[in-house]
């Protein structure tokens, strides 16, 4: 799913689950395509740090914003090969991953 499809309004019209889960799709195609098409990976990062800005910016989640903005901290130590915390790509894909296992349940 391509962020350029959501607005920040757009946004908001998902579940905290829904917009995780796709926050998750491109930490995972970011993932994929890491090693192998540099322009494909950043630019899968940079999609999943504006949609969680967007998720982050939603006074719906204010109560989980510490959640939120760690995982922002997470994907950028994962950019730096996990130098601050261990982070990989992989933890991060698990991570978000169970975020679109809820989301699809709740449909």
């Amino acid at each position: 799913m391509h962020s350029a499809s959501f607005g920040e309004g757009r946004w908001r019209e998902y579940t905290f689950d829904e917009q995780m889960g796709n926050i998750g799709s491109e930490v995972s195609r970011a993932l994929h395509w890491k090693g192998k098409n540099e322009q494909a990976f950043e630019g899968a990062i940079a999609r999943a740090l504006e949609l969680l800005d967007f998720t982050i910016q939603d006074a719906r989640w204010k109560h989980r914003l510490k959640e939120l903005v760690r995982a922002r901290e997470l994907i950028a130590d994962a950019l730096y090969e996990g130098k601050e915390y261990g982070t990989t790509f992989e933890y991060l894909d698990q991570y978000f991953l169970q975020y679109a296992r809820a989301a699809r349940k709740d449909r």
